[in-house]
């Protein structure tokens, strides 16, 4: 499914482009926004179908009966997916920041965009040390009785 929705998506990216030549600026915003919404609608389909998959997967482990933990990511589920989905949104985000905005609006666009990702990638490393019983690795030299 991933192969091609991409494809599909990929194409309606192109079909956009191609309208938005045909017509002009006059109906960015309208373009945009149904890009956007088919955008939506494709992370959507693939998020409802990691849910139910994880869930199946919980009910056949018979999860639950110990403490709650967050869920470890594997594969192209978790920080690809991230990545695929922020590069994805860029696209229509760039547009209308810098649409209605201009410049500040297309630098405001790319902070979000790369907070998120910095703060996935904080929250993996600390997840990380601490399942490895320690909760950040110590400078050097400065240990106990130092």
């Amino acid at each position: 499914m991933s192969t091609r929705g991409d494809a599909e998506l990929a194409q309606e990216f192109a079909a956009t482009v191609q309208t938005r030549r045909e017509l002009g600026e006059a109906y960015d915003e309208e373009l945009v926004d149904a890009f956007v919404e088919k955008v939506d609608q494709r992370i959507e389909a693939v998020v409802d179908k990691r849910v139910r998959r994880r869930l199946a997967e919980q009910q056949l482990t018979g999860g639950g009966d110990g403490p709650a933990r967050r869920p470890e990511f594997r594969g192209p589920g978790g920080p690809l997916g991230l990545a695929l989905a922020s590069l994805v949104l860029a696209i229509p985000l760039s547009a209308i920041a810098a649409t209605h905005v201009g410049p500040l609006g297309l630098l405001v666009a790319w902070a979000g965009i790369v907070g998120v990702n910095g703060c996935y990638a904080l929250s993996r490393r600390a997840d990380q040390n601490r399942a490895r019983g320690r909760s950040r690795p110590s400078p050097a030299g400065s240990g106990p009785g130092r």
